[in-house]
Protein backbone atom coordinates (compact mmCIF):
# COMPACT_ATOMS: atom_id res chain seq x y z
CA UNK A 1 0.00 0.00 0.00
CA UNK A 2 2.78 2.16 0.74
CA UNK A 3 4.71 1.64 -2.09
CA UNK A 4 1.42 2.11 -4.50
CA UNK A 5 1.43 6.03 -2.28
CA UNK A 6 4.78 6.33 -3.17
CA UNK A 7 4.52 5.30 -7.10
CA UNK A 8 1.36 7.58 -7.36
CA UNK A 9 3.36 10.67 -5.63
CA UNK A 10 6.39 10.14 -7.81
CA UNK A 11 3.70 10.21 -10.98
CA UNK A 12 2.33 13.31 -9.80
CA UNK A 13 5.84 15.06 -8.88
CA UNK A 14 6.47 13.95 -12.73
CA UNK A 15 3.63 15.47 -14.38
CA UNK A 16 3.73 18.38 -12.22
CA UNK A 17 7.15 18.98 -13.16
CA UNK A 18 6.55 18.17 -17.02
CA UNK A 19 4.12 20.42 -16.94
CA UNK A 20 5.75 23.25 -15.25
CA UNK A 21 8.47 22.88 -18.29
CA UNK A 22 5.88 22.72 -20.80
CA UNK A 23 4.56 26.26 -19.45
CA UNK A 24 7.77 27.58 -19.19
CA UNK A 25 8.61 26.80 -23.07
CA UNK A 26 5.38 28.59 -23.65
CA UNK A 27 6.06 31.24 -22.14
CA UNK A 28 7.93 34.33 -24.23
CA UNK A 29 9.95 36.85 -22.70
CA UNK A 30 10.34 40.23 -25.07
CA UNK A 31 12.92 42.34 -25.21
CA UNK A 32 13.57 46.19 -24.92
CA UNK A 33 14.58 46.00 -28.61
CA UNK A 34 11.63 43.59 -30.02
CA UNK A 35 7.86 43.63 -30.30
CA UNK A 36 6.43 39.93 -30.11
CA UNK A 37 3.23 39.64 -32.05
CA UNK A 38 0.58 36.82 -31.45
CA UNK A 39 -1.68 35.94 -33.77
CA UNK A 40 -4.46 33.47 -34.18
CA UNK A 41 -7.13 32.75 -31.72
CA UNK A 42 -7.40 34.69 -28.40
CA UNK A 43 -6.12 38.01 -29.34
CA UNK A 44 -8.85 39.95 -28.77
CA UNK A 45 -10.68 42.35 -31.16
CA UNK A 46 -7.61 43.02 -32.83
CA UNK A 47 -5.82 40.99 -35.72
CA UNK A 48 -2.94 40.30 -33.53
CA UNK A 49 -1.61 41.37 -30.27
CA UNK A 50 1.34 43.05 -29.65
CA UNK A 51 4.03 42.87 -26.77
CA UNK A 52 6.53 45.19 -25.91
CA UNK A 53 8.78 44.19 -22.80
CA UNK A 54 7.19 41.78 -20.01
CA UNK A 55 6.13 37.98 -21.30
CA UNK A 56 3.12 36.54 -23.09
CA UNK A 57 1.74 32.89 -23.11
CA UNK A 58 1.44 31.34 -26.38
CA UNK A 59 -1.23 28.37 -26.71
CA UNK A 60 -0.06 25.67 -28.89
CA UNK A 61 -2.05 24.77 -31.84
CA UNK A 62 -4.29 27.67 -31.77
CA UNK A 63 -1.82 31.13 -31.47
CA UNK A 64 1.34 31.12 -33.30
CA UNK A 65 4.47 34.08 -32.41
CA UNK A 66 6.44 36.51 -34.61
CA UNK A 67 9.22 39.08 -34.04
CA UNK A 68 9.75 42.75 -34.98
CA UNK A 69 12.61 44.56 -34.35
CA UNK A 70 13.22 48.13 -32.76
CA UNK A 71 16.34 48.64 -34.00
CA UNK A 72 16.43 52.38 -35.90
CA UNK A 73 16.32 52.62 -39.64
CA UNK A 74 18.27 55.12 -41.76
CA UNK A 75 17.67 56.49 -45.11
CA UNK A 76 18.70 58.84 -47.16
CA UNK A 77 16.28 60.97 -49.72
CA UNK A 78 18.18 62.94 -52.65
CA UNK A 79 14.87 65.31 -53.25
CA UNK A 80 15.38 67.31 -56.37
CA UNK A 81 13.12 69.62 -58.57
CA UNK A 82 10.21 69.82 -56.05
CA UNK A 83 8.27 73.10 -56.64
CA UNK A 84 7.83 75.67 -54.28
CA UNK A 85 5.14 77.90 -53.60
CA UNK A 86 6.62 80.36 -55.93
CA UNK A 87 6.84 77.74 -58.40
CA UNK A 88 10.92 77.98 -57.95
CA UNK A 89 12.17 73.91 -58.20
CA UNK A 90 14.66 73.45 -55.23
CA UNK A 91 16.47 70.34 -53.95
CA UNK A 92 16.63 69.19 -50.52
CA UNK A 93 19.22 66.42 -50.08
CA UNK A 94 18.40 64.84 -46.54
CA UNK A 95 18.74 62.03 -43.95
CA UNK A 96 15.42 60.16 -42.00
CA UNK A 97 15.87 58.08 -38.95
CA UNK A 98 12.94 56.27 -38.41
CA UNK A 99 11.68 53.09 -36.28
CA UNK A 100 8.48 50.92 -35.95
CA UNK A 101 6.45 52.60 -33.15
CA UNK A 102 6.06 51.31 -29.54
CA UNK A 103 2.46 53.35 -29.44
CA UNK A 104 -0.51 50.33 -29.02
CA UNK A 105 -2.15 51.85 -31.83
CA UNK A 106 0.81 52.50 -33.62
CA UNK A 107 1.77 48.71 -33.55
CA UNK A 108 -0.90 46.97 -34.53
CA UNK A 109 -0.41 48.91 -37.62
CA UNK A 110 3.07 47.16 -37.95
CA UNK A 111 1.83 44.20 -37.14
CA UNK A 112 -0.91 43.99 -40.36
CA UNK A 113 1.50 45.81 -43.06
CA UNK A 114 5.32 45.05 -41.81
CA UNK A 115 5.21 41.21 -40.11
CA UNK A 116 7.45 39.42 -42.74
CA UNK A 117 9.38 41.75 -44.18
CA UNK A 118 12.95 42.62 -44.51
CA UNK A 119 14.37 45.84 -43.51
CA UNK A 120 15.27 46.74 -47.88
CA UNK A 121 11.53 46.17 -47.80
CA UNK A 122 10.53 48.62 -44.95
CA UNK A 123 12.95 51.39 -45.77
CA UNK A 124 11.87 51.08 -50.00
CA UNK A 125 7.99 51.59 -48.55
CA UNK A 126 9.22 54.64 -45.47
CA UNK A 127 11.41 56.23 -48.43
CA UNK A 128 8.03 56.28 -51.37
CA UNK A 129 5.73 58.09 -48.38
CA UNK A 130 8.46 60.34 -47.00
CA UNK A 131 9.69 61.64 -50.45
CA UNK A 132 5.90 62.37 -51.34
CA UNK A 133 5.45 64.38 -48.20
CA UNK A 134 8.66 66.05 -48.61
CA UNK A 135 7.09 67.75 -51.71
CA UNK A 136 3.68 68.26 -50.58
CA UNK A 137 5.61 70.42 -47.69
CA UNK A 138 7.95 72.26 -49.92
CA UNK A 139 5.06 73.20 -52.60
CA UNK A 140 2.85 75.09 -49.21
CA UNK A 141 6.46 77.59 -48.35
CA UNK A 142 7.81 79.48 -50.06
CA UNK A 143 11.52 80.15 -50.47
CA UNK A 144 12.31 82.26 -47.97
CA UNK A 145 10.04 80.40 -45.21
CA UNK A 146 12.15 77.13 -46.35
CA UNK A 147 15.73 79.10 -45.84
CA UNK A 148 14.94 81.78 -42.49
CA UNK A 149 12.45 79.58 -40.85
CA UNK A 150 14.31 75.98 -40.61
CA UNK A 151 13.04 74.90 -37.16
CA UNK A 152 9.19 75.80 -38.82
CA UNK A 153 10.35 73.61 -42.03
CA UNK A 154 11.38 70.66 -39.85
CA UNK A 155 8.47 70.72 -37.60
CA UNK A 156 5.95 70.45 -40.90
CA UNK A 157 8.38 67.74 -42.15
CA UNK A 158 8.28 65.88 -38.81
CA UNK A 159 3.85 66.01 -38.23
CA UNK A 160 3.61 65.81 -42.02
CA UNK A 161 5.78 62.54 -42.64
CA UNK A 162 4.70 60.97 -39.07
CA UNK A 163 1.01 60.82 -39.70
CA UNK A 164 1.75 58.65 -43.19
CA UNK A 165 3.97 56.64 -41.56
CA UNK A 166 1.99 56.06 -38.38
CA UNK A 167 -0.17 54.20 -41.46
CA UNK A 168 1.75 51.44 -41.78
CA UNK A 169 3.89 51.50 -37.55
CA UNK A 170 6.64 53.97 -38.24
CA UNK A 171 7.69 56.83 -36.86
CA UNK A 172 10.10 59.45 -37.38
CA UNK A 173 13.39 59.35 -34.94
CA UNK A 174 15.48 62.21 -36.41
CA UNK A 175 15.69 64.45 -39.77
CA UNK A 176 18.67 66.15 -40.68
CA UNK A 177 18.16 68.53 -44.07
CA UNK A 178 21.83 68.52 -45.13
CA UNK A 179 21.46 71.45 -47.72
CA UNK A 180 18.97 73.47 -49.38
CA UNK A 181 19.39 74.82 -53.04
CA UNK A 182 17.60 75.73 -56.28
CA UNK A 183 17.95 75.07 -59.84
CA UNK A 184 17.70 79.19 -60.60
CA UNK A 185 20.09 80.66 -57.78
CA UNK A 186 17.58 82.44 -56.10
CA UNK A 187 18.67 81.27 -52.39
CA UNK A 188 22.22 82.35 -53.62
CA UNK A 189 20.77 85.69 -53.70
CA UNK A 190 18.99 85.94 -51.36
CA UNK A 191 22.38 85.17 -49.31
CA UNK A 192 24.24 87.93 -51.16
CA UNK A 193 21.73 90.32 -50.07
CA UNK A 194 21.32 89.69 -46.35
CA UNK A 195 25.25 89.50 -46.69
CA UNK A 196 25.51 92.90 -48.32
CA UNK A 197 23.23 94.35 -45.79
CA UNK A 198 24.91 92.95 -42.60
CA UNK A 199 28.36 94.49 -44.43
CA UNK A 200 26.54 98.34 -44.38
CA UNK A 201 25.35 97.91 -41.05
CA UNK A 202 28.28 97.12 -39.37
CA UNK A 203 30.06 99.96 -41.70
CA UNK A 204 27.26 102.13 -40.30
CA UNK A 205 28.34 100.94 -36.73
CA UNK A 206 31.54 101.43 -36.75
CA UNK A 207 31.32 104.82 -37.86
CA UNK A 208 28.70 105.98 -35.53
CA UNK A 209 31.17 104.53 -33.17
CA UNK A 210 34.34 106.44 -34.39
CA UNK A 211 32.01 109.51 -34.42
CA UNK A 212 31.39 109.47 -30.63
CA UNK A 213 35.12 108.38 -30.16
CA UNK A 214 36.05 111.74 -31.61
CA UNK A 215 33.40 113.83 -30.21
CA UNK A 216 34.21 111.93 -26.33
CA UNK A 217 37.99 113.06 -27.18
CA UNK A 218 36.94 116.63 -28.21
CA UNK A 219 35.06 117.05 -25.51
CA UNK A 220 37.68 115.32 -22.64
CA UNK A 221 40.01 118.12 -24.49
CA UNK A 222 37.79 121.11 -23.93
CA UNK A 223 36.74 120.79 -20.30
CA UNK A 224 40.71 119.89 -19.78
CA UNK A 225 42.03 123.30 -21.35
CA UNK A 226 38.99 125.01 -19.76
CA UNK A 227 40.09 123.57 -16.58
CA UNK A 228 43.65 124.37 -16.59
CA UNK A 229 43.03 127.50 -18.10
CA UNK A 230 40.88 128.44 -14.50
CA UNK A 231 43.51 126.82 -12.18
CA UNK A 232 46.09 129.56 -13.31
CA UNK A 233 43.82 132.07 -13.71
CA UNK A 234 42.60 131.87 -10.18
CA UNK A 235 45.89 131.05 -8.83
CA UNK A 236 47.42 134.29 -10.49
CA UNK A 237 44.71 135.72 -9.45
CA UNK A 238 44.68 135.02 -5.89
CA UNK A 239 48.38 136.34 -5.54
CA UNK A 240 47.85 139.77 -6.51
CA UNK A 241 44.57 140.99 -7.95
CA UNK A 242 46.51 144.88 -8.53
CA UNK A 243 49.03 143.23 -10.19
CA UNK A 244 48.64 144.19 -14.32
CA UNK A 245 50.39 141.98 -15.30
CA UNK A 246 48.77 139.00 -13.70
CA UNK A 247 45.41 140.31 -14.88
CA UNK A 248 47.75 140.52 -18.78
CA UNK A 249 48.61 136.78 -18.55
CA UNK A 250 45.31 135.67 -17.20
CA UNK A 251 43.72 137.34 -20.35
CA UNK A 252 45.82 135.72 -22.35
CA UNK A 253 45.04 132.53 -20.91
CA UNK A 254 41.50 132.93 -21.26
CA UNK A 255 41.78 134.04 -24.67
CA UNK A 256 44.28 130.48 -25.09
CA UNK A 257 40.96 128.55 -23.61
CA UNK A 258 38.68 130.41 -25.91
CA UNK A 259 41.16 129.35 -28.47
CA UNK A 260 41.15 125.78 -27.55
CA UNK A 261 37.74 125.68 -27.38
CA UNK A 262 37.45 126.83 -31.01
CA UNK A 263 40.06 124.62 -31.93
CA UNK A 264 37.91 121.76 -30.40
CA UNK A 265 34.51 122.66 -32.33
CA UNK A 266 36.58 123.12 -35.60
CA UNK A 267 37.71 119.62 -34.62
CA UNK A 268 33.93 118.36 -33.79
CA UNK A 269 32.64 120.23 -37.07
CA UNK A 270 35.20 117.77 -39.06
CA UNK A 271 34.73 114.71 -37.22
CA UNK A 272 30.88 115.47 -38.47
CA UNK A 273 31.85 116.06 -41.83
CA UNK A 274 34.08 112.96 -42.15
CA UNK A 275 31.19 111.29 -40.40
CA UNK A 276 28.48 112.33 -42.92
CA UNK A 277 30.83 111.59 -45.88
CA UNK A 278 31.43 107.60 -44.41
CA UNK A 279 27.50 107.34 -43.56
CA UNK A 280 26.72 108.57 -47.55
CA UNK A 281 29.56 106.32 -48.48
CA UNK A 282 28.06 103.18 -46.74
CA UNK A 283 24.38 104.70 -47.51
CA UNK A 284 26.07 104.19 -51.68
CA UNK A 285 27.31 100.67 -51.08
CA UNK A 286 24.59 99.02 -49.60
CA UNK A 287 22.28 101.09 -52.67
CA UNK A 288 24.65 99.76 -54.96
CA UNK A 289 24.86 96.09 -53.34
CA UNK A 290 21.08 95.97 -53.25
CA UNK A 291 20.51 96.92 -56.96
CA UNK A 292 23.11 94.31 -57.95
CA UNK A 293 21.01 91.51 -55.72
CA UNK A 294 17.65 92.51 -57.24
CA UNK A 295 19.41 92.40 -60.25
CA UNK A 296 20.51 89.13 -59.99
CA UNK A 297 17.35 88.10 -59.21
CA UNK A 298 15.99 89.38 -62.23
CA UNK A 299 18.10 87.74 -64.34
CA UNK A 300 17.53 84.81 -62.47
CA UNK A 301 13.83 85.37 -63.00
CA UNK A 302 14.53 86.27 -66.95
CA UNK A 303 16.84 82.92 -67.08
CA UNK A 304 14.44 80.58 -65.99
CA UNK A 305 11.46 82.16 -68.15
CA UNK A 306 13.54 81.72 -70.94
CA UNK A 307 14.85 78.16 -70.10
CA UNK A 308 10.92 77.51 -69.51
CA UNK A 309 9.85 78.67 -72.95
CA UNK A 310 12.57 76.86 -74.42
CA UNK A 311 11.66 73.93 -72.82
CA UNK A 312 8.07 74.66 -74.01
CA UNK A 313 9.04 74.73 -77.37
CA UNK A 314 11.71 71.75 -77.14
CA UNK A 315 8.64 69.77 -76.14
CA UNK A 316 6.25 71.06 -78.53
CA UNK A 317 8.88 70.42 -81.58
CA UNK A 318 8.91 66.64 -79.83
CA UNK A 319 5.67 66.13 -79.69
CA UNK A 320 5.75 66.99 -83.62
CA UNK A 321 8.71 64.53 -83.71
CA UNK A 322 6.79 61.87 -82.11
CA UNK A 323 3.10 62.76 -84.43
CA UNK A 324 5.86 62.17 -87.79
CA UNK A 325 7.16 59.88 -86.72
CA UNK A 326 4.23 57.84 -85.58
CA UNK A 327 2.42 58.69 -89.37
CA UNK A 328 5.79 57.43 -90.72
CA UNK A 329 5.63 54.21 -88.95
CA UNK A 330 1.82 53.56 -89.83
CA UNK A 331 2.95 54.61 -93.57
CA UNK A 332 5.39 52.06 -93.63
CA UNK A 333 3.54 49.31 -91.75
CA UNK A 334 0.89 49.54 -94.02
CA UNK A 335 3.21 49.62 -97.57
CA UNK A 336 4.79 46.21 -95.68
CA UNK A 337 1.30 44.76 -94.95
CA UNK A 338 0.53 45.41 -98.75
CA UNK A 339 3.40 44.28 -99.88
CA UNK A 340 3.27 40.94 -97.24
CA UNK A 341 -0.28 41.01 -98.74
CA UNK A 342 0.95 41.09 -102.01
CA UNK A 343 3.61 38.47 -101.65
CA UNK A 344 1.21 35.78 -99.99
CA UNK A 345 -1.01 36.38 -103.04
CA UNK A 346 2.10 35.90 -105.57
CA UNK A 347 2.98 33.00 -102.96
CA UNK A 348 -0.60 31.51 -103.34
CA UNK A 349 -0.18 31.72 -107.08
CA UNK A 350 2.67 29.70 -107.85
CA UNK A 351 1.97 27.43 -105.19
CA UNK A 352 -1.37 26.46 -106.98
CA UNK A 353 0.43 26.43 -110.34
CA UNK A 354 3.17 24.32 -108.66
CA UNK A 355 0.45 22.06 -107.14
CA UNK A 356 -1.23 21.93 -111.08
CA UNK A 357 2.09 21.05 -112.49
CA UNK A 358 2.90 18.73 -109.49
CA UNK A 359 -0.53 17.01 -110.15
CA UNK A 360 0.21 16.84 -114.27
CA UNK A 361 3.86 15.55 -113.67
CA UNK A 362 2.27 13.07 -111.32
CA UNK A 363 -0.54 11.68 -113.77
CA UNK A 364 1.80 11.78 -116.49
CA UNK A 365 4.58 9.53 -114.49
CA UNK A 366 1.95 7.21 -113.43
CA UNK A 367 0.97 7.11 -117.19
CA UNK A 368 4.18 6.82 -118.26
CA UNK A 369 4.75 3.69 -115.66
CA UNK A 370 1.49 1.93 -116.94
CA UNK A 371 2.84 2.68 -120.49
CA UNK A 372 6.17 1.13 -119.81
CA UNK A 373 4.44 -1.85 -117.80
CA UNK A 374 2.45 -2.95 -120.88
CA UNK A 375 5.61 -2.62 -123.53
CA UNK A 376 7.73 -4.98 -121.11
CA UNK A 377 8.49 -7.57 -123.81
CA UNK A 378 9.05 -4.27 -126.64
CA UNK A 379 10.47 -1.01 -124.59
CA UNK A 380 10.88 0.57 -127.82
CA UNK A 381 7.14 0.82 -128.27
CA UNK A 382 6.78 3.35 -125.23
CA UNK A 383 9.29 5.48 -126.57
CA UNK A 384 7.75 4.93 -130.22
CA UNK A 385 4.34 6.10 -128.26
CA UNK A 386 5.89 8.62 -126.60
CA UNK A 387 7.35 10.23 -129.37
CA UNK A 388 3.61 9.86 -131.08
CA UNK A 389 2.26 12.31 -128.49
CA UNK A 390 5.00 14.98 -129.44
CA UNK A 391 4.59 14.75 -133.26
CA UNK A 392 1.58 17.07 -132.84
CA UNK A 393 3.78 19.66 -131.34
CA UNK A 394 6.38 19.13 -133.86
CA UNK A 395 4.20 19.17 -137.12
CA UNK A 396 2.54 22.38 -135.21
CA UNK A 397 5.92 24.58 -135.09
CA UNK A 398 6.53 23.36 -138.69
CA UNK A 399 3.09 24.86 -139.80
CA UNK A 400 3.74 27.67 -137.83
CA UNK A 401 7.00 28.83 -139.44
CA UNK A 402 4.79 28.93 -142.52
CA UNK A 403 1.56 29.53 -142.18
CA UNK A 404 2.11 33.49 -142.07
CA UNK A 405 3.75 33.22 -145.84
CA UNK A 406 1.11 34.85 -148.02
CA UNK A 407 1.94 33.18 -151.51
CA UNK A 408 0.43 35.87 -153.47
CA UNK A 409 2.79 38.23 -151.90
CA UNK A 410 6.21 36.60 -151.98
CA UNK A 411 8.22 37.46 -155.76
CA UNK A 412 11.20 35.08 -156.34
CA UNK A 413 14.14 36.77 -158.57
CA UNK A 414 16.17 34.15 -160.29
CA UNK A 415 17.76 36.69 -162.85
CA UNK A 416 15.83 36.09 -165.83
CA UNK A 417 16.76 32.35 -166.33
CA UNK A 418 13.42 30.67 -165.39
CA UNK A 419 13.01 27.39 -164.18
CA UNK A 420 12.87 23.71 -165.94
CA UNK A 421 11.34 21.90 -163.41
CA UNK A 422 8.19 24.18 -162.97
CA UNK A 423 7.79 27.51 -161.91
CA UNK A 424 9.93 29.82 -159.99
CA UNK A 425 7.20 30.08 -156.97
CA UNK A 426 6.46 26.62 -156.97
CA UNK A 427 9.79 25.54 -156.39
CA UNK A 428 10.66 28.48 -153.68
CA UNK A 429 7.61 26.34 -151.78
CA UNK A 430 8.90 23.40 -152.94
CA UNK A 431 12.68 23.76 -151.31
CA UNK A 432 10.84 25.44 -148.33
CA UNK A 433 9.19 22.50 -147.44
CA UNK A 434 11.81 20.17 -147.71
CA UNK A 435 14.04 22.40 -145.67
CA UNK A 436 11.93 21.63 -142.85
CA UNK A 437 12.88 18.36 -141.49
CA UNK A 438 11.09 15.47 -141.93
CA UNK A 439 9.34 13.22 -139.11
CA UNK A 440 10.71 9.74 -139.58
CA UNK A 441 14.29 11.48 -139.46
CA UNK A 442 13.43 13.25 -136.36
CA UNK A 443 12.96 10.08 -135.12
CA UNK A 444 15.88 8.34 -136.21
CA UNK A 445 17.82 11.63 -134.90
CA UNK A 446 16.28 10.33 -131.55
CA UNK A 447 17.36 6.63 -131.56
CA UNK A 448 13.71 5.90 -132.65
CA UNK A 449 12.16 4.05 -135.34
CA UNK A 450 8.07 5.30 -136.34
CA UNK A 451 5.51 3.23 -137.05
CA UNK A 452 4.64 2.70 -140.68
CA UNK A 453 1.00 3.54 -140.06
CA UNK A 454 2.57 7.40 -139.44
CA UNK A 455 3.71 6.78 -143.39
CA UNK A 456 6.75 6.50 -145.15
CA UNK A 457 8.76 8.54 -147.45
CA UNK A 458 8.34 6.94 -151.11
CA UNK A 459 11.98 5.56 -152.39
CA UNK A 460 11.69 7.03 -155.70
CA UNK A 461 11.24 10.53 -153.97
CA UNK A 462 13.65 10.02 -151.64
CA UNK A 463 16.37 9.57 -154.14
CA UNK A 464 14.99 12.48 -156.42
CA UNK A 465 15.29 14.60 -153.90
CA UNK A 466 19.03 13.09 -152.85
CA UNK A 467 19.89 13.85 -156.25
CA UNK A 468 18.40 17.54 -156.80
CA UNK A 469 20.31 18.23 -153.22
CA UNK A 470 23.71 17.02 -154.79
CA UNK A 471 22.66 18.94 -158.37
CA UNK A 472 22.19 21.91 -156.18
CA UNK A 473 25.57 21.33 -154.45
CA UNK A 474 27.75 21.17 -157.92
Amino acid sequence: MQEAIGMLLFSGALILIGAIIWLMNRYKRCPSNKIIVVYGKGTGTTTAKCVHGGGVMIWPLIQDYSVLSLEPMTTEIDLKGALSKKNIRVAVPSTFTLGISTNPKIMINAAERLLGLTKKDIIDQASDIILGQLRLVIATLSIEEINQDREQFLDLINANVNTELNKIGLEVINVNIRDITDESGYIDAIGQKAAAEAINKAKVEVAQQEQQGAIGVAEANRIKEVQVAEQIAQSNIGTTNADKEQRIKTAQIDAQAVEGENVAKANIAEYNATLAVKQADALRTGEVAKANAERDVLLAQKEREEAKLKKEELAQQEVEKLKIQVQADAEAEKLRRIANGEADAIKAKYFAEAQGVKAVLEAKAEGYKKLVALSADKPELATSFLMIEKIQDIVDKQVEAIKNIKIDKVTVWDGGAGSQNGSTTANFLRNLIKSLPAMHDLAKQAGIELPEVLGKVDDSIAAEIKAEEKSEET
